[in-house]
């Protein structure tokens, strides 16, 4: 009897590798005295805390906690707080994904401190995926000073929840791959793990489990799939699904284009002028239709809004927004401007301290779908079009901003607050870093 010499191909291997303590590990790569010094960094204006290293953790101080309120503990504790360097992580992020697509090819960027892969037909190269796990750490730690961990699993769930595994238990080494445990270790630590840890199950759908009976990771990977179906719908039985070894989820390579594109800051300072407000306006358009041409889609409508304080309740209270729909399409910043302008000048009344103004391009579609029209000017959309990507281009090599339109203003009297914020290291060559 003939046999086929051809291998069976393996199953899958997911892996998630997520840098530690993203915010926190970036400004450390830089500045070596912070290690071991409670580090907090602080959302826009320098409002809440939304990254803390292992040592404020310690001290009790929870996601998202406003920092005016821990000034008493910092001054005890020495905590050091940090404005955030969006430029700098999502550099630093960047070269994460870099190295670990010379380890597989098939990655999907999850969020600006995790990524996905693949890894099946690649982690023999290393001796496994625990090694490959490790050769990831090493390269990554030398090449950028970022510690990270990674866990594997049958599916992307489960390599999540190896992440977590490998994070919070010193024994895995900052590397957990379930498919090298055994039925009782896997049980054993599924046991250990509060069913809310699980990716995709939100506080409300995990105390419905815990009402039910269903408490840690293994109750939930042993339940009644039916069951499950029934009480919750198909996405958390694809959850149980995963737990139990079943690919559902395949790597998302490109993310869909946005329906919608939104920008929007807090100022760091109250606004009033109305000169003052479009200039904010016309600087979020320049962002906005900057990722509109990425992503390769028209807007057909523009929505402006402005918004006082709400927390200053004895201030008088408005908040008003428009949609302004365009004659015809488009990607083009200068349009765009123009139209939220027009809506801020609908919606502008003086008498009020402005603290947020924000943009949404709407109604989008694919750039290659437009609907030519009767009145199409084919040579001014091909001059807008150059203009557009010559400007894509500049600002790609010398940052954003460098070259926009003249509505957004020379100053920006109305930016966020960020009294702290260290140099952007890696894109600015008048803050790179100075040895002494």
């Amino acid at each position: 009897m003939a046999t086929s010499s051809h291998k069976q191909p393996r199953p899958p291997l997911f892996g998630l590798v997520d840098v530690n303590n993203f915010y926190v590990s970036c400004e450390r790569a830089f500045n070596p005295r912070l290690a071991n010094v409670p580090v907090v960094v602080l959302s826009n204006n320098d409002g809440c805390a939304v990254a803390r290293s292992n040592e404020v953790k310690a001290l009790g101080v929870k996601m998202g906690a406003p920092w005016f309120q821990m000034k008493e503990l910092a001054r005890q504790h020495g905590i050091l707080a940090l404005s955030s360097n969006y430029t700098l992580y999502g550099d630093m992020s960047n070269r994460v994904a870099s190295i670990l697509r010379e380890f597989s090819p098939d990655i999907e960027v999850y969020s600006i401190d995790e990524s996905f892969l693949r890894v099946e037909t690649v982690d023999h190269l290393y001796g496994g995926a625990t090694a490959m796990g490790q050769a990831m750490r090493r390269r990554i730690r030398q090449w950028t000073s970022l510690p990270v961990c990674a866990g594997f699993g049958e599916s992307k769930t489960l390599a999540k929840l190896a992440n977590h595994l490998a994070k919070k238990n010193l024994v895995f080494d900052g590397v957990c791959d379930l498919t090298a445990l055994t039925d009782e270790e896997r049980q054993h630590w599924m046991e250990k793990i509060e069913v809310g840890e699980v990716w995709g199950v939100g506080r409300k759908i995990a105390a419905r489990l815990q009402t039910m009976g269903i408490q840690s990771v293994l109750d939930l990977a042993t339940a009644n799939l039916k069951l499950i179906r029934r009480q919750f719908g198909v996405v958390l039985e694809r959850t149980v699904s995963e737990l139990q070894g079943t690919s559902c989820l395949e790597l998302d390579d490109l993310a869909d284009p946005k329906k919608q594109i939104m920008a929007s800051r807090s100022f760091g300072a109250m606004v009033k002028d109305l000169a003052e407000l479009g200039d904010a306006v016309a600087w979020h358009i320049d962002r906005a239709a900057e990722k509109l041409r990425d992503q390769g889609s028209v807007a057909g409508a523009v929505y402006v809004f402005i918004q006082t304080n709400r927390f200053r309740q004895a201030d008088p209270q408005y908040n008003p927004g428009v949609v302004v729909p365009l004659a015809d399409v488009s990607d083009d910043t200068r349009s765009l401007t123009m139209a939220a302008l027009k809506g801020l000048r609908h919606i502008y009344r003086p008498g009020y301290s402005y603290k947020k103004c924000g943009v949404m391009l709407m109604e989008l579609t694919a750039k290659q779908q437009r609907q030519e029209t009767l009145f199409d000017d084919a040579a001014a959309r091909a001059k807008s079009a150059k203009l557009m990507m010559a400007m894509d281009a500049v600002n790609s090599v010398w940052g954003r901003g460098t070259l926009r339109t003249g509505a957004a203003g020379m100053s920006k009297g109305w930016a966020m607050r960020s009294e702290n914020r260290s140099p952007r290291y890696t894109t600015r060559w008048d803050e790179l870093p100075v040895a002494s």
